[in-house]
């Protein structure tokens, strides 16, 4: 299976900043180590008009060129840097890539990404650029698809997401996620899952599987886009539900079988994960890249993919 990274490309960020950067490079040392049948690749580099495609010419200029004032540099949460751009364009060319590898390969990852608070003229909540919503018009652009589903999983709503894909009937956005956690502002995605503070394993997968089942009665994607986020899990300190790891593996397991079952591709992103310890964020999203690879043996050996 293919997975794409840009852990590399750091965010010089100031002594006791809260946005756990650290935990791009040790997901790519745990799935080296932990997961086998991984094929690694840096990611490519989003341009200007690929980015476009989901973001106002005048934003991607002011990001590029440290042009925002305070007050929207401050909503992103990271200063300015010419590795922050870098990264933002890497990101978004990551699941782009693993857009195109889960077409030819059934599913494909990209160790970051899921920078869903993006909107189309400012940044938010760590984002800069929106992934999903650019990756997604990206492939449609390109002609591989027509139809594009986002299953946001992240336990802060995909608010950027939502709003950029609005008034967009090809793409279908679900998001699942705190009701009263962070935006605080939601926007109107296609699908919005509120779950309530404390959410636990059993609570949390029967919500999920009415969701799925009313996306697919609603909408027949040609592709998922599936945001996988570790902040659901019970140690996490910005998440406030209550997942388990065996919990996050349900509900990982239950999207790639919702995509079997379809016989739909899936590209995976990581999203967001502020573990109290940094080892459980990065366990959780290593228990995902896992889950993702042993759903690829099984496509391989249905002949269903390439391997």
């Amino acid at each position: 299976m293919l997975a794409f990274y840009a852990d590399h490309f750091v965010l010089p960020l100031p002594p006791g900043h809260r946005f756990p950067m650290c935990k791009y490079s040790m997901l790519r040392d745990a799935v080296m180590r932990d997961v086998r049948g991984l094929t690694l690749h840096e990611a490519p580099r989003a341009d200007d008009d690929t980015l476009a495609l989901a973001h106002t010419a005048a934003y991607i200029a002011e990001v590029s060129a440290g042009q925002l004032d305070a007050t929207r540099q401050r909503e992103i949460g990271f200063p300015w840097s010419h590795e922050m751009v870098e990264r933002s364009r890497r990101s978004a060319g990551a699941t782009i890539a693993a857009c195109r590898a889960a077409l030819e390969q059934g599913v494909a990852v990209n160790l970051a990404g899921g920078t869903h608070h993006a909107y189309a003229d400012k940044g938010g909540g760590f984002c800069v650029f929106n992934d999903a919503a650019i990756a997604a018009r990206r492939l449609q652009r390109d002609g591989s698809v027509r139809r594009v589903a986002v299953i946001d999983l992240d336990v802060h709503q995909g608010n950027g997401t939502a709003s950029i894909l609005r008034d967009d009937p090809t793409v279908f956005t679900l998001s699942l996620h705190g009701e009263k956690n962070y935006p605080f502002r939601k926007e109107a995605s296609d699908l919005d899952v509120g779950l309530p503070d404390g959410c636990d394993d059993d609570a949390y997968a029967a919500a999920l599987a009415t969701a799925l089942d009313t996306l697919f009665a609603r909408f027949a994607p040609d592709l998922l886009i599936y945001l996988a986020g570790a902040d659901p899990h019970e140690g996490d300190r910005l998440g406030r539900l209550k997942l388990t790891m065996a919990g996050l593996a349900r509900r990982d397991s239950m999207v790639f079988e919702a995509a079997r079952t379809r016989g739909l591709p899936i590209a995976v992103a990581m999203a967001g994960g502020y573990g109290n310890q940094i080892e459980d964020t990065v366990a959780v999203h290593t228990q995902t890249v896992a889950l993702a690879a042993r759903y690829h043996e099984q496509l391989a050996a249905a002949g269903v993919c390439t391997s």
